[in-house]
C-alpha cells in the first residue's frame, strides 16, 4: 500500500538487502490476515460507500432529481453493487432500496397483500356467477388469478433491474415524467374508486345494522340511521386516524383482523346455503323496491344452477373480477417492508395471497349463488336481508364485513397519498402538515363521492373496466418492455413478446367491458338483482 512503509531519510540506497518493514495500519502493527485487519478493511469500504452515496445525493439534488426519501444513491448502488470489491471473509449487509430496513415478516406480508387484494368486490361475486354460470365463472376467475400473478412477476423484475420500488418511479424510468404522471393518475383513480365502494357498503349496511339492533323492521328516519351521517362519523373517528400512520407496515395487525372478519363472512355464507330453502319466502316486513320486484316471487325452476349463462349483465363480470384481484399499487410498498426481501420471496408472498383469495372468492361466489340462484343481488348481504332482516347470524356477518372494509380503507389510501406526493411535492422532505392535509382531502373527497354515487354497481363497472386492466395488464407489461435492457432481453425475445401480448389483452378487456356497459346503459334494460 502506498505510503504505508516507513522510510529512513538520507538512506534510500544504503540498504538494498535490508528486509522490508512490515506495513503499519493506523500506526499499529497488525497482521494482514488478522480479524482486526479485516475489520479495518470493512470500515474503509463502508466509509467509501457512504462517501459515494453522499456525493451522488448532492449531485442529484443539484439536478433536481432527488427522491422523496432521499435515497436515490442507494437505488443506483443496488444496480451496480456487483462492480464493487467484496471481501470473502467480511459479511456485508445487502443494500436496501429505501431508508429503512424491512422488518415485516413473511406471514404478515401475506396478510397485508391479501387484505389489499380482497375488498368489497367479494360481495358482488355471487351476482357475477349468476350472470355467467358456474363453469364460465371458474374459467374467468382462474384466468384473472394467473394473469395477476404474472403481472406481479413483471413488476418485481422491473423493480429489481432499476432498483426502484415505487410504481410511479417505474413509470418515470420507462417513459419519463409522462409515465410517472400516468401511473400516479391511474393509481389515484382506481384507489379512490375502491375507497368509495368500501364506504358505500358502510352507507348501505350500517343503517340496517342499527335498525336490527333497535329491533325495527323499517327505517324510522332518525339521524343515526342515515347512511350519509354514519359514513362521515366512521371516517372521522376510525378511518382518518388510521390514515395518519407514517408506514403501511403499521397496519399489519388491522389487516389480519380484517381478513379474519371476511373468513367469518365466508363461513356464514356456506352455513346459510343449507339453512335457506329455495325458493325462499321473502320477509313480509321487507320493503321490496322496484330494483328487484321481478325477483320477489320465485318458483322451483329458478332454483337450478347453470353452467353457462350469457346476458347483458355478463359484461359486468370481467370488471368485477379484475377489480377483485387488483393489489398492484400496494405490491411494491409491501416488497419494500418485507424482511430479507428478494424477488423470489416476494413472489411467494404474492402467489400465496392470490391463491388464498382465489379460494375465498370461489367459495363465496359458489355458495352465495347456490343459495339464491337468479334472485341474488349485486350486493350479497342485501339478499339475506330479504329473507330475515333480524337474523342474528346475518347481523354478526354485517358487522364483520363493516369492520373489514373500514379497516381496509386506510391501506388503500396510502398509495394515493404517495402518488400525490410524487406529482405535487416531489423531492420535498416529509412534513406532518402535508401528510395530514392530503389524508384529510382524500377522505373528504371520497365521502362526497359515496353520498352522490347512486349504486355500487356503477363504481365496480366503470372503475374496474378502466383502471383495473391498466394496473394489472397494461402498465406492468409496457414498463417491463421499456425497462429491461435489450442487451439482456431483445425486443423480439419470448419474454417481451409475452409482455406485449399481455398489454394487448388488457386493452381488449378494457374496450370490451366499456362497450358492453355503455350498450347496457343506452338500452336502459333493468339491472337484474341490482340496487
Amino acid at each position: 500500500m502506498k505510503g504505508s512503509f516507513a522510510e529512513t531519510p538520507g538512506k534510500k540506497t544504503a540498504h538494498k538487502h535490508r528486509p522490508p518493514l512490515k506495513p503499519e495500519w493506523n500506526s499499529t502493527r497488525i497482521h494482514p490476515e488478522s480479524p482486526a485487519h479485516l475489520d479495518h478493511l470493512a470500515t474503509q469500504e463502508s466509509e467509501s460507500l457512504q462517501t459515494v452515496i453522499l456525493s451522488k445525493m448532492e449531485l442529484q439534488k443539484m439536478n433536481g432529481h432527488s427522491r422523496d426519501d432521499g435515497f436515490d444513491a442507494i437505488d443506483g448502488l443496488a444496480e451496480n453493487e456487483e462492480f464493487l470489491p467484496h471481501k470473502t471473509t467480511v459479511k456485508k449487509k445487502d443494500i436496501q432500496f429505501t431508508d429503512f430496513e424491512g422488518k415485516t415478516s413473511f406471514g404478515m406480508s401475506i396478510f397485508n397483500l391479501s387484505n389489499a387484494i380482497m375488498g368489497s368486490g367479494i360481495l358482488g361475486l355471487a351476482f357475477a356467477m349468476s350472470n355467467t354460470g358456474i363453469v364460465l365463472f371458474i374459467i374467468l376467475l382462474v384466468s384473472i388469478a394467473i394473469l395477476s400473478a404474472y403481472s406481479i412477476h413483471l413488476l418485481l423484475k422491473s423493480a429489481g433491474i432499476v432498483g426502484i420500488r415505487a410504481y410511479e418511479q417505474l413509470g418515470n424510468h420507462a417513459f419519463g415524467n409522462p409515465g410517472k404522471v400516468l401511473a400516479a393518475c391511474i393509481i389515484t383513480v382506481h384507489n379512490i374508486g375502491a375507497m368509495s365502494s368500501y364506504l358505500f357498503i358502510v352507507k348501505s349496511e350500517l343503517p340496517l345494522v342499527m335498525q336490527a339492533f333497535l329491533g325495527k323492521h323499517e327505517n324510522t328516519g332518525e339521524w343515526f340511521m342515515n347512511g350519509n351521517y354514519l359514513i362521515i362519523i366512521v371516517s372521522a373517528v376510525i378511518i382518518f386516524p388510521l390514515a395518519l400512520m407514517k408506514q403501511l407496515g403499521y397496519l399489519g395487525y388491522t389487516s389480519g383482523f380484517s381478513l379474519s372478519c371476511m373468513v367469518f363472512f365466508l363461513i356464514a355464507v356456506i352455513y346459510k346455503k343449507f339453512n335457506i330453502p329455495c325458493p325462499f319466502d321473502e320477509d313480509p316486513h321487507h320493503n321490496t323496491t322496484s330494483s328487484h320486484l321481478h325477483n320477489s316471487t320465485m318458483n322451483s325452476t329458478d332454483c337450478e344452477a347453470k353452467a353457462f349463462t350469457i346476458n347483458s349483465q355478463t359484461a359486468y363480470t370481467i370488471p368485477i373480477l379484475a377489480f377483485a384481484f387488483v393489489c398492484h399499487p400496494e405490491v411494491l410498498p409491501i416488497y419494500t417492508e418485507l424482511r430479507n426481501a428478494t424477488k423470489s420471496r416476494m413472489q411467494k408472498v404474492a402467489n400465496i395471497s392470490i391463491l388464498a383469495m382465489f379460494v375465498m372468492y370461489l367459495l363465496t361466489a359458489l355458495f352465495g349463488y347456490l343459495t339464491f340462484y337468479s334472485a341474488v343481488e349485486s350486493e350479497l348481504l342485501h339478499t339475506y336481508v330479504r329473507v330475515d332482516p333480524l337474523d342474528v347470524l346475518i347481523l354478526c356477518v354485517r358487522l364483520a364485513v363493516l369492520i373489514a372494509v373500514i379497516l381496509t380503507v386506510p391501506v388503500v389510501l396510502f398509495p394515493i397519498r404517495r402518488a400525490v406526493l410524487q406529482i405535487l411535492f416531489y423531492g420535498k422532505p416529509f412534513h406532518w402538515a402535508r401528510h395530514i392535509g392530503i389524508a384529510f382531502a382524500l377522505v373528504f373527497l371520497v365521502n362526497l363521492l359515496v353520498i352522490f354515487v347512486p349504486t355500487m354497481k356503477d363504481i365496480f363497472g366503470l372503475i374496474g373496466a378502466t383502471s383495473a386492466p391498466s394496473l394489472i395488464f397494461i402498465l406492468p407489461a409496457i414498463f417491463y418492455i421499456r425497462i429491461v435492457p435489450e442487451e439482456q432481453e431483445p425486443l423480439k425475445s419470448r419474454p417481451k413478446i409475452q409482455a406485449a401480448c399481455f398489454a394487448l389483452l388488457g386493452f381488449i378487456f378494457m374496450v370490451m367491458s366499456l362497450s358492453f356497459i355503455i350498450i347496457d346503459w343506452v338500452m336502459g334494460e333493468p339491472i337484474k338483482g341490482g340496487h
